[in-house]
């Protein structure tokens, strides 16, 4: 008997929330399959809102910080990723969550996730073509850089534990890796 396995479509998705199918369980849509999210360690609780709080300061009126908020993607995904760094569309986010086009940069920051955060989440944001990827790794202290997709991939990466960094979107802004990845 061969196994079959159903893709959820994004839509499908949001009426299953709408009716209160995971209504006790933090999920996230990733290519059609419905995964349960790790649940939130304190290191990983602390650095998100510190290195949040820190992007807000550091970016303010130019763009809007979402902090384990959805974002829509095009491939069957609606990941929550830790921070996305996004247009500041303000009503617009009533109707929709943010699409590749509103997105500048995501930031995951991986306590036990590191893997999946450098392999499966890659690939589905640069499928997506999102224009910048960090990864933040707490326990090594260094943070993972993906720019530049061609073709639906990643092809340029460096991985910094000091100094500062610039995001693509915003050249006037300098931001210390520090405040990053030891917040």
């Amino acid at each position: 008997m061969a196994l079959t396995t159903y893709k959820w479509t994004t839509e499908k998705y949001h009426q299953a929330i709408d009716q209160g199918l995971w209504s006790d369980e933090r999920v996230e849509l990733l290519r059609g399959e419905i995964i349960v999210m790790a649940p939130e360690r304190e290191p990983h609780a602390y650095a998100n809102t510190e290195v949040a709080d820190y992007l807000r300061r550091q970016l303010q009126g130019q763009a809007q910080i979402r902090d384990a908020k959805p974002i829509t993607l095009p491939n069957y995904s609606e990941p929550e990723p830790d921070i996305a760094v996004v247009q500041p569309l303000g009503p617009a986010y009533r109707q929709h969550h943010p699409y590749p086009e509103n997105i500048y940069l995501i930031i995951e920051l991986s306590y036990a996730t590191l893997s999946k955060d450098l392999n499966e989440k890659k690939s589905i944001y640069a499928e997506a073509g999102i224009p910048e990827y960090w990864v933040v790794d707490l326990q090594h202290r260094q943070l993972w850089v993906f720019r530049t997709v061609i073709n639906g991939q990643y092809t340029a990466e460096e991985r910094l534990t000091s100094g500062t960094i610039t995001p693509m979107a915003f050249p006037a802004h300098t931001l210390e890796v520090q405040q990053l990845i030891d917040p």
